[in-house]
Formats: C-alpha cells, sequence, structure tokens
C-alpha cells in the first residue's frame, strides 16, 4: 500500500513539474529540461529519504530496501524522461 501511494506522489509530483514547464515554456525555451531535472532530483531525494527511514527506523536492511528506492524512483524518472522526449 505504501509503495502504490508513493508511486501517485510521484507521479503528481511529475504532473505537477510537467504543469509549471508548460506555463514557462513560452518565456524560458529550457523550462522542460529544467522541470525535467528539477523532478528527478527532488524525486531522488524523497526517495533516498524514505529508504533512509525504512533502514533506520522501520529495521529493514539495505538489501531489502535497494529494490523499493529503485521500483520508487524509477518508474516516475523515465516516465519524466519519456514525457520529455515525446510531449514537452
Amino acid at each position: 500500500m505504501r509503495t502504490g501511494l508513493f508511486l501517485l506522489a510521484g507521479f503528481l509530483l511529475l504532473a505537477a513539474t510537467v504543469i509549471v514547464a508548460r506555463l514557462f515554456s513560452e518565456n524560458f525555451q529550457n523550462a522542460a529540461s529544467v522541470a525535467t531535472t528539477a523532478f528527478i532530483t527532488l524525486w531522488l531525494a524523497l526517495t533516498s529519504f524514505n529508504m533512509w527511514v525504512g533502514v533506520s527506523k522501520a529495521g529493514y536492511s539495505v538489501t531489502e530496501e535497494l529494490p523499493v528506492l529503485l521500483v520508487l524512483f524509477g518508474v516516475p524518472a523515465v516516465v519524466a524522461i519519456v514525457l520529455k522526449w515525446k510531449v514537452l
């Protein structure tokens, strides 16, 4: 359940950055690149923090949390790159 909620949060954050990129694209040509880079950086920080909480507070090992980190970070990041490449 928590993984699904995190993925939903990632896609909502991605939607917000795409909207901001669209709003600024007329005046700032690199808005899509900046928004994609900002999303990926922020999302990596948030998912890394989630992994840190899982390891330090919940008692999971790094090897147990690493696949979760890869899924939580990778899926929205790949979608962001594809959106920038195809749509923006």
